[in-house]
């Protein structure tokens, strides 16, 4: 566990009397095993109000001052379309939302809010409701992004140590107001190589950072999932964020769609346990007392060999994955997320000196 100051203590103390609301209506452990490094006391120091999603009174706006223009994507959770304000013609992007439960949809509104004007973070601009159905829409600013898999292979070494730091200034604006993406991955990052801007979007998996509160493990994308949500560690924080930065890192030095690409949930933390080996997996679980499923046993009955990184260093990458690229993947895909580079640490590396310097 993490070092934590007298004065964090005792506010994590009184956190565990008196907080009511939280991801999954359990109750803060008693014992945790886990703090986070940074910000752990973010919404222990702001009022309730500021976290408080349940008792958000949402003011909605008439839905008949956007029009739709055209439609260009959906999620699990929404339809996306190019938009317009009505009365101007101004570009927007109107994200209309599927039924889900209200307290989901508050708390993507009340992260929205709280991260408003934050550093690459895209910008909440409206909230609308159709009258008869109330189906939900929120407007956002537009960003006329190239999608990921077009931009990628075009992208130089110091296009993707630029893009690293743009999007490691949103997490941290987000982990210093105290929120967690929990959603990492690159089709949330939208990218205008035009104008070299970058936005962290799709905040309907965040929340609020409380220590000691047991969290879902349903969240992340697959491939992007942290070792703590596949052995159903519960107490993690900000860190996950990083991990799921370090695995688009990969993808994006080595010039692979994905690093570790799992069938399913399980075969996803064999990929990961077959490349990073399990020296140090095994300490890892025995540190936070994590039980693993039986199903897992292949992965702590005997000695698994850790691939050298520099293994996935081809002809086609090597003009990406430097020493640099590799020293610094290397600070984020730790088993143990306390050993993970926090977002300032992250933008103090070498790494980005040249980011830095420009």
């Amino acid at each position: 566990m993490t070092q934590i100051d007298d004065r964090d203590r005792i506010l994590i103390e009184e956190l565990r009397n008196k907080l009511e609301v939280n991801e999954s209506r359990l109750e803060p452990v008693k014992n945790p095993r886990s703090v986070a490094r940074c910000y752990a006391t973010v919404n222990l120091l702001a009022p309730q109000e500021y976290w408080d999603y349940d008792a958000l009174n949402v003011k909605w706006s008439s839905q008949d001052n956007y029009e739709i223009v055209s439609k260009v994507g959906r999620g699990k959770y929404s339809e996306v379309f190019s938009g317009k304000v009505s009365s101007s013609g101004e570009p927007c992007v109107i994200k209309v939302l599927k039924p889900v439960r209200s307290k989901k949809i508050k708390r993507e509104i009340k992260i929205l809010q709280a991260l408003t004007g934050g550093t690459n973070i895209i910008q909440l601009l409206d909230l609308v409701r159709e009258p008869e159905t109330k189906t939900p829409a929120f407007i956002f600013e537009l960003v006329k992004a190239v999608d990921h898999k077009s931009l990628y292979p075009t992208l130089s070494d110091m296009d993707i140590r630029y893009y690293i730091f743009q999007l490691l200034k949103a997490l941290e604006y987000a982990h210093s107001r105290g929120i967690m993406h929990r959603d990492v991955k690159p089709h949330n990052v939208m990218i205008d190589p035009e104008t070299k801007t970058l936005r962290l979007i799709d905040w309907g998996l965040a929340e609020f950072y409380h220590p000691t509160v047991p969290y879902n493990v349903r969240v992340a994308s697959r491939y992007y999932k942290g070792p703590e949500l596949l052995v159903d560690f519960q107490e993690y924080d900000y860190s996950l964020d990083m991990w799921s930065l370090g695995c688009m890192f990969a993808g994006m030095i080595f010039m692979k769609d994905t690093f570790f690409h799992g069938k399913d949930n399980d075969d996803q933390l064999f990929k990961i346990v077959k490349v990073l080996g399990n020296e140090e997996f095994i300490p890892y679980l025995n540190k936070y007392s994590i039980k693993l499923d039986s199903k897992f046993k292949e992965l702590i009955s005997g000695p698994i060999k850790k691939v050298p990184i520099e293994s996935f260093v081809t002809e086609q990458n090597k003009h990406l994955s430097n020493t640099d690229a590799i020293n610094f993947l290397s600070k984020l895909l730790r088993y143990d997320h306390q050993e993970r580079y926090t977002c300032q640490e992250a933008m103090q590396d070498s790494y980005f000196d040249p980011v830095r310097q420009q």
